[in-house]
C-alpha cells in the first residue's frame, strides 16, 4: 500500500505491516484457544480457485483488463499463487520516479480484505452480499460471490439478496441510485430484529432492496432498524458506533446514539411484516429496541469525558466482538472504554495473559469478560475486532 491509495481504501496511515500481521495473528490465536473455530477467507479462495468454473468466472468478473499474455500466463498459476495475487496485487514494471497507483501495479492490492465483516452479511441461514461504496473495494465484495457461489462448504447457502443483479421488475441504477450497501453497517441483533446503518457507504438504495428481500423470508426478521448517521468520516459503519456486548449491554458512542446528543442519529423503523414497507420515525433508539423486546443498558466509548470518547471511537472504542453473551475482543488501546466496562462488570484480561497460562477464559462459563487485544499498528486500519470477523455460524444459546 502506498500513500496514494489511502483515500480510497479506509485507510488513515500506512501501517507497519509486520506488526499489523503479528497483532492479527494474536487476535486469531485468543479465538482458537477459546476453541471458535477460524475460517481463514484466504484458504477458502485458495479452494474456490481449485474449481475450473469458479476459476473461469474469476478470471472473467475480476482480470479481464489484464493484458492477454499474462493472462493466459497466470491461469496457469497453482491456486495458491493466484489467491494470493488477487489480494496482494500485481506490480508493474516501474517507471523511475512513478508514484501513481496505476504506474505501480497491474493489478492493485486490496487491504481492506482483512475486514471480512464488510464484503457479506450472513443473516439467519442464508446470505446478503454487499455492494461497496468505494471502487477500490469492489474486488472483496466479488471474492465474497465467488467463494459462496462455487466453494462446496458455501455453495448451498441460499442468497438473500444480491444488490447488484438486477431482476426483471427493476429500474436501471445509475448515479446516486446505484445501491450500496455494507457488512459493517449491518447487525443481527436477534432472530427478529435487524439493524442497518444509513452511512456514507450504505445508502437508501441499498436499504430498501435489504428491507424487500427480508420481507420476502418467511422464517423473519419481524423488524430492520434503520439508524441514519452523520455524514462524517470518522462514523464510515453502524459497527463504529454501536456493537452488543451482552444480552443486555452495548458499546455506543453517545453523541450520536443516545438521545440529546449532539448529533444524534434520525432512527427509523421497518415492519417486515406489512403489507406496505415504510419507515416510521422514531425519538430514541434504545427505546425503540426495548419496545421490541431488545433492552439495552448503554455503555459509553470512552467513558463520559467527551475528549476521550471521541479519540476511543476513532480507535474503535465502540467496536467489540462478542465471542459468546458478556464475553467480548476489545483493542487495547482503548483503556477508558475497557474501564467503563470493568465499572459494568466486566472482568479484564489481557490477550497475552490468556496466551501465556497467567490467566484463564472459559466461554462455557457465566460471568462478563473483556479481553483486550494488542492494537499498536492494526487500529490504524480504522476497523476494530468487529471489523476484522464475520460469523458463519454460531451455536444457538438458552
Amino acid at each position: 500500500m502506498v500513500p496514494a491509495m489511502m483515500k480510497e481504501l479506509l485507510f488513515d496511515d500506512i501501517l507497519f505491516g509486520d506488526r499489523a500481521r503479528e497483532e492479527h495473528a494474536r487476535f486469531r490465536r485468543v479465538l482458537e484457544w477459546l476453541g471458535i473455530e477460524i475460517v481463514e477467507s484466504l484458504d477458502l479462495l485458495e479452494e474456490t480457485l481449485g474449481i475450473d468454473e469458479a476459476r473461469r468466472w474469476i478470471f472473467d468478473v475480476l482480470l479481464e483488463d489484464l493484458p492477454r499474455n499474462r493472462r493466459e500466463q497466470l491461469e496457469r498459476r497453482p491456486a495458491a499463487e493466484i489467491a494470493e495475487i488477487l489480494i496482494g496485487g500485481i506490480r508493474s514494471e516501474v517507471v523511475q520516479g512513478a508514484v501513481e497507483v496505476e504506474d505501480l501495479y497491474l493489478v492493485a492490492p486490496i487491504p481492506n480484505w482483512c475486514f471480512q465483516r464488510d464484503p457479506q452479511v450472513v443473516i439467519g441461514e442464508g446470505i446478503v452480499f454487499s455492494a461497496m461504496a468505494a471502487p477500490a473495494r469492489h474486488r472483496e465484495a466479488m471474492l465474497a460471490r465467488a467463494m459462496f457461489r462455487f466453494h462446496p462448504k458455501l455453495a448451498a447457502v441460499p442468497t438473500i439478496l444480491d444488490p447488484l443483479e438486477l431482476d426483471r421488475d427493476s429500474s436501471l441504477f445509475v448515479g446516486k441510485h446505484r445501491p450500496t450497501l455494507e457488512g459493517g453497517d449491518v447487525l443481527v441483533l436477534s432472530r427478529d430484529a435487524v439493524m442497518v446503518g444509513h452511512s456514507e457507504r450504505t445508502n437508501r438504495t441499498g436499504i430498501q432492496q435489504l428491507a424487500r428481500a427480508l420481507q420476502q423470508r418467511e422464517e423473519g426478521p419481524r423488524w430492520l432498524f434503520v439508524v441514519e448517521l452523520p455524514q462524517r468520516r470518522a462514523y464510515m459503519h453502524l459497527d463504529t458506533l454501536f456493537t452488543p456486548v451482552d444480552r443486555n449491554a452495548c458499546l455506543v458512542y453517545p453523541p450520536v446514539i443516545l438521545p440529546g446528543g449532539s448529533e444524534q442519529a434520525h432512527i427509523y423503523e421497518i415492519d417486515l411484516q406489512a403489507d406496505e414497507l415504510s419507515m416510521q420515525p422514531r425519538e430514541d433508539l434504545l427505546k425503540t429496541l426495548a419496545r421490541r423486546g431488545i433492552e439495552y443498558e448503554p455503555i459509553p466509548c470512552g467513558g463520559t469525558d467527551p475528549v476521550t470518547q471521541q479519540r476511543e471511537q476513532w480507535t474503535d472504542g465502540a467496536n467489540a466482538l462478542v465471542l459468546t453473551p458478556g464475553v467480548i475482543t476489545l483493542y487495547d488501546r482503548n483503556q477508558a472504554t475497557a474501564e467503563e466496562l470493568n465499572q459494568r462488570g466486566f472482568r479484564i484480561v489481557e490477550a497475552e495473559d490468556l496466551l501465556l497460562g497467567r490467566d484463564e477464559v472459559d466461554l462455557d462459563e457465566e460471568g462478563r469478560v473483556c479481553i483486550l487485544i494488542s492494537s499498536h499498528e492494526i487500529s490504524r486500519a480504522r476497523g476494530g475486532p468487529h471489523c476484522l470477523t464475520h460469523p458463519l455460524r454460531r451455536d444457538d444459546l438458552p
